[in-house]
């Protein structure tokens, strides 16, 4: 192995990579030899791929990382990984690098933008040419650059198009300071100006600042900045977007709830999304008796009728709570309605009615779905064949499984895993044929 001492790897690469010289390299001592004697010993050595990629990293194509037989020397940390490296570890790393990672101007696009346009361009020049560049980095440039311009000052067109170029491209920190840029003019904002902060500001995660953005709206005196309901979607779409942990929603329901009662406090009517949000909201919090309530205050308070996506939220928290025959009678006026319910709905139905032991209600739903062309997964096949089975019926679970694969319900890899299934309880004991 071909070694370098820490100090000089770290005065080499920082010279050669002035963007870089806040950080420096950590190296496992206990792993990684800097001695002589270490090379003749191939269990502490690294292998020709690791030197490769060290000769790599000191040259024109930096790694953020060195991959050792057993140890890592990492860039932009100070820690020192051991053992074998995780997946997850090295794609957090890696994401780490890319964002330590300063992206350089191409000023070649820079100077043909700007050769776009006229000694005393417009606010409206300047939109146009900003739309049309694809680096974000020549648009930043190009608005900083204007701002230095004699007489010229930036309005709403500018700002926007800025803003929307930059969280595009997830700079954030420099879209951050664009936005400093408007909030210190209120004079300069509109209403979908503010709406794309707060959008581009819940693509970062950064909800506060979202909410702040949002106040400020609310308290502002010019009335065409104003939240309206492109705001409020916003922001319950952000909230609700955690996934399906019911203790996340469950938290960030009680600022949904807070913004709906504002919403409807200062007179914004809510549209079909709107109230939607606050059922799937509801439902993912467990709380499916308010998501009820708003189901029926649809028509009654708010004038907006449900949609397939009303119903299926409730159906999918009503067989979540054990609730089967309200979702099943909800189910009913869905279809009456003219609507078909989803797949989730459907397998979330026939699970319930499976283990509330109604097999002839379950396999009948099963039916509905394939005429309906909804699939059902491989839990829901799952649970109808088990719940057979427990019956003591195995024989009856086979024949069934052999109709699905003769419609062609389930596909061969299917099929296989829930004949091992059938064949795996088969083999309990007091199980009839």
């Amino acid at each position: 192995m071909f070694a370098i001492p820490r100090n000089q790897l770290q005065h080499h690469y920082c010279n050669k990579n002035p963007i870089y010289s806040g950080f420096y390299l950590a190296v496992s001592q206990t792993h990684v030899s800097t001695s002589t004697t270490a090379q003749r010993h191939s269990n502490s050595a690294c292998s020709s791929n690791s030197t490769t990629a060290l000769f790599r990293f000191l040259g024109k194509e930096p790694r953020n990382a060195i991959f050792c037989r057993h140890s890592m020397v990492a860039l932009y940390s100070s820690r020192t990984y051991r053992g074998p490296i995780s997946r997850s570890l090295r794609r957090r790393i890696s994401k780490r690098a890319k964002a330590a990672a300063k992206p350089v101007l191409d000023q070649t696009l820079f100077q043909r933008a700007t050769s776009q346009l006229p000694p005393r361009f417009t606010h409206e020049e300047l939109h146009n040419v900003i739309a049309l560049q694809d680096d974000p980095l020549v648009c930043l440039e190009l608005f900083n650059w204007a701002s230095q311009q004699h007489r010229f000052r930036h309005n709403v067109l500018t700002y926007h198009i800025t803003i929307k170029k930059l969280g595009a491209a997830k700079m954030y920190k420099e879209m951050d300071d664009v936005v400093n840029q408007v909030l210190a003019v209120p004079s300069v904002a509109s209403e979908a100006l503010y709406n794309t902060m707060i959008y581009y500001f819940t693509e970062a995660r950064k909800l506060i600042r979202a909410v702040n953005i949002y106040n400020q709206m609310r308290s502002s005196r010019k009335l065409d900045c104003r939240p309206s309901i492109r705001t409020y979607n916003i922001l319950f779409a952000a909230l609700l977007s955690r996934g399906k942990n019911s203790y996340v929603n469950h938290v960030y329901m009680e600022t949904v709830r807070c913004l709906f009662k504002q919403m409807v406090d200062d007179g914004v009517e809510p549209d079909i999304f709107c109230l939607n949000s606050m059922i799937k909201g509801y439902v993912l919090s467990l709380h499916v008796n308010d998501a009820l309530r708003i189901f029926h205050q649809m028509g009654t308070v708010y004038n907006c009728q449900p949609n397939s996506y009303s119903y299926d939220y409730l159906i999918h928290g009503l067989c979540a709570q054990g609730r089967t025959r309200n979702a099943r009678e909800l189910c009913d006026r869905m279809k009456r309605s003219g609507f078909v319910p989803s797949s989730k709905s459907y397998n979330s139905l026939v699970n319930s009615l499976a283990l509330e032991g109604e097999i002839d209600e379950a396999v009948k739903f099963l039916w509905e779905m394939a005429e309906n062309q909804r699939l059902a997964d491989f839990i829901t096949y799952r649970t109808v064949l088990d719940e057979i089975s427990r019956q003591k019926r195995i024989g009856d679970a086979l024949r069934l499984l052999e109709v699905f694969q003769e419609k062609n319900l389930v596909d061969r890899h299917m099929y296989g895993k829930l004949l091992y299934e059938l064949e795996d309880t088969s083999r309990g004991p007091n199980i009839r044929s």
